[in-house]
Order: C-alpha cells, then structure tokens, then sequence
C-alpha cells in the first residue's frame, strides 16, 4: 500500500525501509529514533493494542507521522462479524507456514548478518562465527532456505565477540576454520576484486594465523563445534551443521 501511495508522487525521494516481525515494545523507540533521523512517515500493521500504543506515543515524541494501515479494515470486519479481531500478530503466516518460515529466516539471516546486531545471537536457531571469508554469510542463506534463522558473527583480533555466544548451547553455536593456505588465496582474490593490492595485511599471512589462532581460542572457549570449510561446498558444510543442530536437539545437548 505504501508503495502504491508513493508512485502517486512518482516514487520521487520516497525510499520505504521494512522493519517485519516488531513483537516486543522495548524494540520501537529505537525504530522511532532511526525514523526521527530523516523526514519520514511511519505506516504500520501492528495488531496488538500495547505496541500500537507504544509506537504512537514514541512516534508523537518525535514529531513523526503514523499510519494505521491495519486498524481500519479490522474495525470495518469487527462491524461485519459482529464479534473483535483475535489480535494475534503473524496469523496470515499460517496459511502456508513452511514458505513463510522460509521467508522470516532468510529475513532474519539478513537483519543479523555479520554481527551487525547482537541481539540476534540469542534469538537465533544457530550462530556461526569465524574469521572474515570463511563462507558465514553464504552458509548462513542456505541454513534459512532449510527455515533455520541462524545469524553469524565474525570473529577479530581487535574486537571482543559478543559474550551472548557463551551462554549458547553447543548445538547452537558452530565454529568456522579454514586452511591458512587457502584463506590467504581467497583473501587475494577479494582484495583483488575491489581493485585494491594483494600485499594490504587483510591477506598476508601473518595476519592470517594471527587470525586463525584467535578464533580457535574463542571456539575453545565457548565449547562449540568447528568445522573445517577447506574446500567444502556450502551444501556440505550445512549437512554437517544441520547433523550437529538436530541432534543437539534430541539429546538436550
């Protein structure tokens, strides 16, 4: 609907964000905040009176425009039937509940791709970590076409990891290594790709088992599973993950 109302305005200078499955109202004052950053108007779906009133009330703080895209055809049915709405967030995704858990972990992969919110590590199904290149992201995209939400977290010498992965169950967290060899060409060749030369540090190879080394310190710490992707396709290594994420479920482990 949002779309279409813009193409009224030829869709000049109008860029629509998605924010999908807004379920806890500690999440929208944050969402308010990046939409008080620009001149914006916020059209929602919510169901669930106390988010409703929650945003309304952070969106009036700022200034900001809302629209209840929802409220109107619920109030219009309500008429009809005769009887209130179930007010149950996410039911039409029951209509075909495998395609739409596909659709959410893949949404999901994206919003939590390369640790860029941290709060994903404990909402996820599965978290992979690991050294930058080592197949996270595509490996991440695979696991949601199988409707697993797994988010991955790189891990760096000068950066801390989230402490939320220590608190993961084993089967819950996997850990990515790789040959120092090979890291070193892949890194070659992606450095090549964005037109910068082979010889920065991100591809020596000290930087490399410097790297390496560190992660293994922070898989060891955290009790996870580490695999080996060293000539691995994703589909093979996904087998291997799968394997270790259901049977951890089995066996509570």
């Amino acid at each position: 609907m949002v779309r279409a109302a813009a193409s009224q305005f030829n869709g000049e200078g109008v860029e629509i964000q998605r924010v999908p499955y807004v379920n806890d109202a500690s999440e929208i004052p944050e969402i308010v905040e990046e939409a008080a950053g620009v001149n914006s108007v916020i059209a929602y779906t919510l169901v669930l009176p106390e988010l409703k009133k929650t945003l309304i009330k952070q969106a009036e703080k700022h200034g900001i425009v809302t629209v209840d895209i929802m409220g109107p055809v619920l109030e219009a049915l309500t008429s009809l039937e005769g009887y209130p709405p179930k007010l149950e967030p996410g039911l039409v995704r029951k209509t075909d509940q495998e395609y739409f858990s596909k659709v959410e972990a893949i949404e999901f992969a994206v919003k939590y791709d390369d640790g860029k919110d941290p709060r994903g590590i404990t909402r996820a199904d599965l978290v992979v970590i690991g050294v930058s290149r080592t197949s996270k992201t595509p490996l991440c995209m695979y696991l949601a076409h199988r409707r697993i939400k797994a988010a991955n977290v790189p891990l760096v010498p000068e950066v801390a990891p989230p402490e939320e992965i220590y608190s993961l169950p084993s089967h819950r967290l996997i850990g990515l290594t790789i040959r120092p060899s090979l890291l070193n060409g892949i890194r070659r060749e992606r450095l090549k790709s964005l037109g910068l030369t082979s010889s920065a540090d991100y591809a020596s190879m000290e930087r490399i088992l410097k790297e390496l080394e560190y992660a293994e310190d922070i898989m060891k710490k955290a009790g996870c599973s580490i695999i080996d992707v060293s000539n691995k396709a994703v589909e093979e290594t996904a087998s291997r993950v799968l394997e270790i994420y259901y049977r951890g479920q089995r066996y509570g482990k």
